[in-house]
């Protein structure tokens, strides 16, 4: 199905202007499939078409935790600046595929305090904490995270309304909505999945007082390090994972450090100050060019 999809767009897809990157429910062996049958249309073997490969044949390190690891990276210095406590910091993590797991594991090594974790089958809560790993575990040897005895089984409704300082939606989209965001207890909100907030959900946390911080800063790690691996594909020189979480930290800070500058001018949500910091860009961009 792989190769049929890319024989279909092959024309319109290339490194030098579309190029697809992994989402739900895909693998670096998809994305390999995927490379491989460009470059035999192409008869050029060509790295760049695709992010998200296996290492040996073009993929970067760091790829398969960048998403989770750039949303640390902000939530960590959102912290740092309002000075919050990382250790006394309790989070519940909404998802546990690639970057709902490798977020929990990664806020867990920094010292936050995983409390709540949930697939699609539902939900285990404990509020004196849990370890992700343990989690992550069983869920592969049994299939759900509620067959790990690390906490009480919930709904991931249930989950979603319970206690926290942080709640990371790492899920589908609109998971926190007008039936439930009378009931959302968190003081941040986390969103590593595309739009897993809709406005008018969005619009009530503003007036309650909780941050989002949304997921157009959130959850760029991912496709930062895909630019990272395109680039690494071009030049055939590839970094060890220290340089690229190096680099990766940096764009995340300097972005966080941007929006909040522009939600502090214009006295504006997290988002809106996102998308302000975006149009600014492109606005230069646009009249530089003469246009």
């Amino acid at each position: 199905m792989t190769r049929k999809y890319v024989q279909a767009f092959y024309q319109i897809i290339g490194p030098e202007h579309e190029i697809p990157a992994p989402d739900m429910y895909t693998t670096p062996k998809i994305m390999a499939w995927f490379m491989d049958e460009f470059s035999k249309l192409e008869d050029c073997y060509t790295p760049g078409v695709v992010t998200g490969k296996p290492l040996e044949i073009g993929g970067s390190l760091g790829r398969d935790t960048a998403t989770a690891q750039g949303g640390a990276y902000v939530l960590e210095e959102y912290m740092k600046r309002h000075n919050m406590p990382i250790e006394k910091t309790k989070v519940i993590v909404q998802g546990f595929g690639n970057a709902g797991s490798f977020s929990a594991e990664i806020l867990h090594s920094m010292g936050f305090i995983i409390i709540g974790l949930s697939d699609s089958t539902g939900g285990i809560y404990n509020e004196k904490g849990m370890d992700p790993f343990v989690v992550a575990k069983i869920k592969k040897e049994k299939g759900s995270v509620t067959k790990c005895n690390e906490g009480e089984v919930v709904t991931n409704e249930q989950l979603l309304e319970k206690h926290c300082d942080v709640l990371v939606l790492a899920a589908m989209e609109n998971q926190v909505n007008e039936k439930n965001m009378k009931n959302i207890k968190a003081k941040i909100v986390l969103e590593l999945a595309n739009g897993p907030t809709t406005s008018e959900a969005d619009e009530h946390l503003k007036e309650k007082g909780v941050v989002v911080i949304p997921d157009i800063l959130a959850n760029s790690g991912g496709v930062t390090v895909s630019y990272f691996e395109w680039l690494q594909n071009h030049v055939q020189y590839y970094w060890p994972l220290e340089e690229v979480q190096a680099k990766l930290k940096r764009v995340m800070i300097e972005a966080l450090v941007r929006i909040l500058d522009f939600m502090q001018e214009h006295k504006c949500t997290m988002r809106m100050a996102a998308y302000i910091s975006a149009f600014d860009r492109l606005d230069k961009a646009r009249k530089l060019r003469g246009c």
